[in-house]
């Protein structure tokens, strides 16, 4: 793809996004509901998505279902209009601190969103997954940058949304494709786009972040990125149900081959826990399950094989088959350290593993260990405590529960951080590294505040306001007044 073809994807994106930024909710919504039924409809993408990833089918279909009602969700929110945040100000000449002029201010989309696509999600965090649906929910033109883990499947998924949103009536090039690295970078310097949205790697969001920073005009720039979500289980949660905890942990670890940034990558637990022979066992009833794709396979091998060679203690050794086509198959590893090893060896041990891999570290003394846990982990999606009945009272779990508000974006309470619910009060965000932006989240109705900017008319007329701030409220939005 030549420099013209970028900035005839960049032109289209702004023609499409100056009309489709205008259309009124119901329209909008009707589009949106309108791509749910196509993707939800079509035989084929669970077949191709299987084939390009080597996720199971069952997981297949269950993404399919969640990017349907994603796009549906946001379908709703924009009818319900308060997403808008109307605030309307009348002119007040008696008001206390001198006249006050007639204000008006709602939320306004942003402009042109550029979104790279994960490898790991191929529908609900890709073509029209969850930063799509809510740019397209907010009135923004969406550029996707396809991950090369499924191509094929990224270009059905863009065919079908496309001709579905142009059905429904919406501007024709209000959702555009291109693959390929630089050509995203490109994309990402163009002056076209506005805001920037991207599910990877700690090392590849970094390195867009700064672009996006450095362009003349910086752009918001929301990455996800790495995350170990640590867990920590207390002494009486463990003498509680550490059946229940081991089941739990192992499950957590290797669903979807550990390729989930919600993973459990720490599992901290007292010293003499007695767990390592269930812990084994069951890891070893864990089937092989081929990693996403060649790139993945070969990051996966170089992590496990720095982890076990910094003399972390093995509890189940997993497997790593290698096919023809270079991708792998792997099967649980657990190792175990000390917690003064994992702080001799963090800069071995601290980073995330992504594949069925997992440390679990024992510890002598909640209180000890306490001071610990924001130097090991100054960002995180999720952060879980298992405490026993009763313990909610504890000080110290309570100072646990207050630790993990301060660093992570999700504090779990007993259960298991991999299945993230999408709803309204979901956040999926968190301090670096685990984000590059921890004003928002990627998953749930909230996620469409991050593509829409505040905009205030001060003593305009009637006929040139906004839709959602005019007296006649011709969109029906709430209107919040004083």
């Amino acid at each position: 793809m030549t420099t013209t073809d970028i900035e005839e994807i960049a032109r289209r994106a702004q023609e499409a996004h100056a009309r489709y930024s205008r259309t009124a909710p119901a329209p909008r919504a009707h589009a949106l509901a309108a791509v749910a039924a196509a993707l939800a409809a079509d035989a084929e993408v669970v077949a191709l998505a299987q084939e390009e990833t080597g996720l199971t089918e069952a997981r297949l279909i269950g993404e399919v279902t969640r990017t349907a009602y994603q796009l549906r969700m946001f379908a709703d929110v924009i009818r319900a209009g308060d997403y808008l945040d109307v605030r309307i100000d009348a002119a007040d000449p008696g008001f206390p601190l001198g006249p006050r002029p007639d204000l008006r201010r709602c939320l306004l989309p942003a402009g042109p969103v550029l979104n790279f696509a994960a490898s790991n999600f191929p529908f609900a965090f890709s073509v029209i997954g969850g930063d799509t649906a809510s740019a397209l929910a907010a009135g923004c033109a969406v550029v996707v940058k396809a991950h090369p883990g499924h191509p094929r499947l990224s270009d059905r998924c863009a065919s079908l949304a496309a001709d579905a949103m142009r059905a429904a009536g919406m501007p024709t090039d209000t959702l555009q494709l291109v693959h390929g690295f630089d050509e995203g970078v490109e994309l990402l310097r163009h002056p076209a786009i506005k805001v920037a949205t991207f599910t990877g790697s700690v090392r590849g969001g970094r390195a867009l972040a700064d672009i996006a920073a450095a362009r003349p005009a910086p752009i918001p720039f929301f990455g996800e990125l790495g995350s170990v979500n640590p867990v920590v289980v207390t002494a009486a949660a463990l003498r509680e149900r550490a059946d229940e905890i081991v089941s739990g942990y192992v499950a957590s670890v290797s669903g979807s081959a550990g390729q989930l940034c919600t993973k459990p990558g720490f599992l901290f637990v007292p010293s003499g826990h007695g767990l390592a022979d269930a812990l084994r066992a069951a890891a070893q009833q864990i089937a092989e399950h081929r990693l996403l794709n060649p790139a993945v396979s070969q990051g996966y091998q170089r992590r496990r094989s720095e982890v076990l060679g910094a003399g972390a203690d093995v509890i189940a050794d997993g497997s790593v088959r290698v096919d023809a086509n270079e991708n792998a198959w792997a099967t649980p590893t657990l190792v175990r350290v000390a917690l003064s090893e994992l702080l001799a060896h963090r800069d071995a041990l601290l980073e995330e593993s992504f594949g069925p891999l997992s440390i679990v570290v024992e510890y002598d003394d909640l209180a000890a260990l306490l001071p610990r846990l924001p130097d090991l982990f100054p960002g995180n999606l999720t952060a879980t405590v298992h405490c026993a009945s009763g313990e909610e009272a504890d000080p110290q779990v309570a100072a646990l529960v207050r630790l993990f508000a301060e660093h992570a974006g999700r504090v779990l309470i007993g259960g298991w951080p991999t299945g993230v619910a999408v709803t309204a009060a979901m956040q999926h965000g968190g301090p670096w590294p685990a984000t590059t932006n921890d004003s928002g989240t990627s998953v749930g109705s909230a996620a469409i505040t991050r593509l829409l900017r505040p905009v205030a008319f001060q003593s305009t007329p009637q006929e040139l306001l906004p839709e959602p701030l005019r007296d006649d409220n011709p969109w029906g939005v709430p209107q919040r007044r004083a």
